[in-house]
């Protein structure tokens, strides 16, 4: 579930002081790693026939063809703001977008100059909050060829208050140690 956080071309780092075991190359390591899904949580409801039958996933896109509709998810970024620290708690999310979102972010993909806004719904549920299914987001695309950014809507939910507000260290460090339980 946690690997290291890849924009299209470009490794995100941080600097933190917290020491720990990577589950993919099992060295130790002193930083805030990302938090991020291989899969959208929808894609992990299906069974393995179903994920054979009716879902395609790579690294950047993902669709389910359901027999009443079909769901399409993008890989994106969110960055937590976190008080005291020059550095975001990053997470590597997918989110839900529309078909016609979805077409015109995937005929772009490879455009470093392409600059759009999308609505999405965010398809993970993140450690340490409340139930973050379908949040309701912005998409949001800038030059550079980077993953899209996920801003949440402002509204009244645990997670968009601490997106705005920011959080702890010591709450970005217990979000993470959940991921690596998770």
């Amino acid at each position: 579930m946690l690997e290291k956080l890849f924009r299209k071309r470009i490794l995100i780092t941080t600097i933190f002081p917290m020491t720990y075991t990577c589950p993919t190359c099992k060295q130790e390591h002193e930083d805030l790693p990302a938090i991020a899904f291989n899969t959208p949580s929808f894609y992990n409801d299906l069974t393995e026939q179903e994920k054979n039958k009716i879902a395609e996933i790579n690294s950047d896109f993902s669709t389910i063809q359901r027999a009443d509709r079909t769901d399409r998810f993008i890989k994106a970024v969110l960055f937590q703001k976190v008080n005291g620290h020059c550095e975001p708690l990053q997470y590597g999310v997918w989110v839900s977008l529309s078909e016609k979102s979805f077409n015109d972010y995937k005929a772009n993909f490879y455009s470093n100059d392409y600059e759009a806004i999308y609505f999405g719904y965010l398809s993970n549920w993140l450690p340490g909050s409340d139930n973050t299914l379908s949040l309701h987001t912005n998409v949001q695309l800038s030059k550079g060829g980077n993953r899209p950014e996920v801003i949440p809507h402002k509204y009244e939910h645990p997670f968009v208050q601490d997106y705005y507000n920011g959080i702890s260290q010591e709450e970005a460090e217990k979000r993470v140690t959940e991921a690596f339980k998770g």
